[in-house]
């Protein structure tokens, strides 16, 4: 359900920014990205750390975004959330040799830990040039391009990095989950 919400924020930023602007669009996303946090916090009774602390950067990009005129703060959201998701995903592997990835699928994926590790490390290579990528693209290309790139580019590439990553995996699963994939 979370993703759900999470593509309803860049669904919604879409929209009103075709509809109306950048500013426009961008208040509406700060707005449904609150609205999450506060349906998560009555669903759960707590605030879950990764919709809160995506919900700070949007609110202080979003803020400086509105409150200077100035769409560069919002543009540089994409950069900073898929660089601390590459930094968090690194660190977590390099240095406290925990993978985030196998984290996430390990109950349903019986893999080895240097495999996990791989992934893990591909995952940070992935967000971290995403994040180098929406700074081309912002700083290159018109905003109605970046607006769009922001959407279709990005969710096209991460559907892709996916895809290709379970590719890599499918030869490494064991017999009985080959089986079950059928």
């Amino acid at each position: 359900m979370a993703n759900i919400f999470e593509f309803l924020h860049i669904g919604v930023f879409f929209v009103v920014y075709k509809m109306v602007d950048i500013y426009w669009a961008t208040a509406a996303l700060i707005g449904t990205t609150g609205l999450h946090l506060i349906y998560e916090w009555i669903k759960q009774k707590s605030m879950p750390k990764k919709q809160m602390s995506l919900f700070l950067i949007v609110l202080i990009m979003g803020g400086l975004t509105l409150y200077f005129q100035d769409d560069a703060f919002i543009k540089w959201k994409v950069t900073v959330v898929n660089g601390l998701f590459a930094v968090g995903i690194f660190i977590s592997q390099a240095v406290f040799k925990v993978s985030p990835m196998e984290s996430l699928l390990g109950k349903e994926l019986a893999l080895p830990k240097a495999l996990w590790a791989k992934i893990s490390y591909a995952w940070a290579g992935f967000f971290a040039a995403i994040a180098v990528l929406n700074l081309y693209v912002a700083y290159n290309f018109s905003q109605d391009f970046w607006v769009n790139f922001k959407l279709f580019g990005l969710m096209g590439l991460t559907f892709a990095f996916t895809i290709a990553t379970i590719a890599y995996i499918y030869p490494h699963l064991p017999k009985e989950n080959k089986e079950d994939n059928q």
